[in-house]
C-alpha cells in the first residue's frame, strides 16, 4: 500500500494514544500526529468515550485532533459539528434501567454532551479507578428515560450481562473491565463512525489507517486500508490487524506510522 493513498489516521485513545501509565501522550506520537497533519493527513480520535469524556481525559491537552468519531461509532463530530448521529432505541434505554434496578448494578447513560449514572458501588470506583476517570453525579432515573442515549455502561459481571442482554434484542455488548461493559446499537460500532467520515470527504475505507488496542477496535480495524494494533492490544485486536507494533509506552504510535512510511 502506498503511504499517498492514506487520507486520514484514525485513533482509539486509551491505552492505543494514550497512556494510563503517564497520563499523557508519549512525546513521539506528539510529534507523528504533528507530522503528519503538516503533510496534509489528517488525524481523527475514535473512542468509546463521548466528547465531554474526551476533553476530561487530558489527550487534547497534547495533541489538536481534525475530528472525532465519538461513542463507539455514535456520533462523528468535524469543525464542532455533529454529522453523524446513531442514538439507542428508547425501548432498549428502558430495559436496561429495569434491570439496573432488579439486579442492582449501576448504568451511565451517555447522551451527546453529558452522562448520568444511577447507582455508584465499588464495581463502579474500581473501574474508574483504572481508567482515571470520575463517574458523573448520581441520580434516580424513571422507568422510561425520555432524553436521547447513544451508548450505556453496565457496572456488572459477566454473570449479570448474561441475565440482561438476551433481552437487548437491538444492542450488542463490548466488555472494557471485568466490571464494565459498554451497550451499544446492534448494528452500530466505531467502524460505521468511520465510513460516516469516508462519506463526508468522498474517501474509501482504502485511504484509512486506523490504531487499536482493545475488544470495541476490531471493528474499525477490520474495515481499514491499514490497520494497526498496538503491543498492548486485546489478542482479538492483534489477530485481525495487518500489523502489531510496539507498547504504547516503547514509541508504538509513532513507530507505526513510521513502519508505514507516512513520516520519515
Amino acid at each position: 500500500m502506498e503511504d499517498n493513498q492514506i487520507k486520514v489516521v484514525i485513533t482509539d485513545i486509551d491505552e492505543t494514544l494514550f497512556s494510563h501509565k503517564t497520563k499523557s501522550v508519549p512525546e513521539s506520537a506528539v510529534k507523528a500526529v504533528e507530522a503528519l497533519q503538516a503533510k496534509g493527513i489528517k488525524v481523527f480520535l475514535c473512542s468509546g468515550r463521548n466528547q465531554y469524556l474526551i476533553g476530561k481525559s487530558g489527550v487534547l491537552n497534547f495533541i489538536k485532533p481534525d475530528g472525532a468519531i465519538t461513542m463507539n461509532g455514535a456520533n462523528v463530530i468535524i469543525n464542532d459539528k455533529i454529522i453523524y448521529r446513531y442514538p439507542l432505541p428508547e425501548s432498549e434505554v428502558d430495559m436496561l434501567i429495569k434491570f439496573s434496578k432488579r439486579l442492582k448494578f449501576g448504568l451511565t447513560l451517555i447522551e451527546e454532551k453529558e452522562g448520568h449514572i444511577n447507582y455508584v458501588d465499588d464495581r463502579v470506583i474500581s473501574a474508574h479507578e483504572k481508567y482515571g476517570t470520575r463517574f458523573p453525579q448520581p441520580r434516580a432515573y424513571p422507568d422510561h428515560y425520555d432524553r436521547t442515549v447513544y451508548q450505556a455502561i453496565a457496572f456488572c459481571d459477566e454473570l449479570d450481562e448474561s441475565l440482561f442482554l438476551p433481552h437487548l434484542k437491538l444492542c450488542k455488548s463490548a466488555r472494557w473491565d471485568e466490571y464494565a461493559v459498554d451497550i451499544m446499537p446492534k448494528d452500530s460500532d466505531k467502524s460505521k463512525g468511520i465510513l460516516a467520515v469516508c462519506e463526508h470527504y468522498k474517501w474509501g475505507p482504502e485511504n484509512v489507517m486506523c490504531l487499536g488496542d482493545a475488544l470495541n477496535d476490531v471493528e474499525m480495524l477490520s474495515i481499514a486500508g491499514i490497520s494497526v494494533a498496538m503491543g498492548n492490544a486485546k489478542s482479538e485486536a492483534k489477530a485481525i490487524a495487518d500489523y502489531v507494533t510496539d507498547d504504547i509506552d516503547k514509541d508504538g504510535w509513532a513507530n507505526a506510522i513510521k513502519h508505514f512510511g507516512l513520516i520519515d
